[in-house]
């Protein structure tokens, strides 16, 4: 075998300590799989879907056809095939589990448009994160469904059926769905309507790789705005080398090597377990995006870009913050958009916890004014107040204007999370005053796990996460504004 000429002129010592070194990890990794639990039936059948080639091929119909014959293979080889064992409350693929999708009056795992009252205003198409469904977007959507907007949520390839589906699927599976769903929104309104794309997580990163696509090579349905929620634009060094922790998994007695998580299904709408797959293409997709970017702000394309309205946590322990600084609104030139960066709690009774890290995390994040886009930091009023107030600076400008939004932090929550922004606190699943008229079989945002150990029967750590805005009136709000905004200008596509 020929080697490179720089391995031959490293030091035979060197190379013989790095194959050892990888040679041990596996071994730890061959290790700890096989100390975990055991693979279920949800992490081993792979519902057949169509793939990106088949997707640009299909309309809308046809997707929800496949779509269809997804959810059928889940209740003929999973639910219906599942041992005693796995005949718990606790599990959502028990038929008789008060959690299981098929209960309840919608099954939010699957794609869905909502209609508005009278002739349509525009058209919004929703993207959902990583391990998620339509579930997650299904109260932005209907905020435009309220304003006379179609609002279409589609359930992105290998999510909402089982999470073995997330060992095969690929990123340019998600964006020809993208692509889909963008041309069925455009066809159901008039050319001089407005169209917007929404993304929640990886879909946030899906809707800008859509956006830039758009400026590069160009389409009928580009547009007119984009919002982001806590966007993946850029994650952490790990995904990098995840592929390599599945090495042993080409032998199938070490199957489990597949998977960086395998956990309890206790989550109607989401996937708890993680493939290393879906590590791997969400890191492909952010290093694309990434690269597009730049290459497209060389010559000054990205002032083609609509605007774009981001929401994000300055804390995030699932995509990089800072990248959505340095590596979308550091990169645009003067066009619309706007920052909305949503603080910790500085509130002094619980400021002394927190780590010297998180406190000045702020004050690193925001490059000094001026800035090409507008900023916004929801933070408290003061060192002492629960309240909250809009601290904005407008695009090329320095002066700070402050605003009371009438939110306040709840007691005892410091701060919010990847995974709350988009889930007002009366949402029925995740919220921390769930509204009573919803039942998905458990409020996991409501449950505060204080008792002893072992009485629970999933780890209390899952459920310390914050799963719910405070703050959604004002996201709400926002986004409101951005529609309202659409009735004064034309349709970007029909400007082409």
């Amino acid at each position: 075998m020929n080697m490179p000429n720089w391995v031959r002129r490293l030091p035979r010592r060197i190379v013989l300590l790095g194959a050892t070194l990888v040679v041990a990890l596996l071994a730890l990794r061959v290790w700890d799989i096989r100390q975990g639990p055991q693979l279920a039936p949800w992490h081993l059948v792979v519902p057949e879907e169509l793939r990106a080639a088949e997707i640009d091929a299909a309309d809308w119909t046809g997707y929800l056809t496949a779509e269809a014959a997804a959810f059928a293979t889940v209740r003929t080889e999973v639910t219906a095939a599942l041992e005693p064992a796995d005949h718990i409350p606790a599990n959502r693929y028990f038929a008789g589990s008060p959690l299981h999708p098929a209960l309840f009056a919608r099954d939010w795992n699957r794609s869905f448009v909502m209609e508005p009252e009278g002739e349509a205003r525009g058209a919004v198409v929703l993207l959902h994160g990583l391990t998620d469904s339509p579930y997650s977007l299904r109260h932005i959507a209907n905020l435009y469904r309220q304003r006379g907007w179609i609002a279409i949520g589609i359930r992105l390839p290998a999510h909402g059926t089982v999470p073995a589906a997330l060992t095969r699927v690929t990123w340019e599976d998600w964006l020809a769905a993208t692509r889909l769903a963008m041309r069925e929104a455009r066809a159901r309104v008039r050319p001089d309507m407005p169209l917007h794309l929404i993304g929640f997580s990886n879909g946030g990163a899906l809707a800008l790789k859509y956006a830039l696509d758009a400026v590069e090579h160009g389409t009928t349905a580009a547009p007119d705005r984009l919002v982001l929620i806590s966007p993946m634009i850029g994650i952490t060094a790990f995904a990098r080398f995840a592929g390599l922790t599945a090495l042993p998994a080409l032998l199938p007695r070490f199957a489990k090597a597949a998977w960086l998580g395998i956990v309890p299904e206790f989550i109607p709408f989401k996937y708890n377990s993680f493939p290393v797959n879906g590590a791997r293409q969400s890191h492909r997709l952010t290093m694309e995006l990434q690269g597009q970017m730049r290459r497209l702000a060389a010559p000054g394309r990205l002032a083609a870009l609509p605007p774009i309205l981001t929401f994000q946590s300055v804390v995030d322990f699932t995509v990089s913050t800072r990248a959505v600084i340095t590596a979308l609104y550091d990169q645009l030139p003067l066009q619309g958009s706007e920052l909305v960066l949503f603080d910790i709690n500085r509130n002094a009774k619980i400021g002394p916890l927190l780590t010297t890290a998180t406190e000045t995390v702020l004050d690193r994040l925001l490059p000094p004014a001026t800035r090409a886009w507008r900023s916004v930091v929801v933070t408290n009023a003061g060192p002492q107040h629960a309240e909250v107030v809009e601290r904005a600076i407008e695009a090329g400008a320095t002066e700070e204007q402050v605003r009371p939004i009438g939110l306040a932090w709840p007691r005892a929550v410091y701060s919010l999370s990847h995974v709350a922004l988009p889930f007002p606190v009366t949402d029925g699943l995740y919220g921390l005053e769930p509204d009573a008229e919803e039942d998905f079989g458990v409020q996991l945002g409501a449950i505060a796990p204080r008792g002893e150990r072992g009485v629970l029967a999933i780890a209390p750590d899952a459920l310390l996460r914050l799963s719910s805005n405070p703050f959604f009136p004002y996201l709400a709000e926002r986004i409101g504004q951005a529609i309202a905004a659409e009735a004064v200008l034309p349709a970007r596509s029909a400007v082409r």
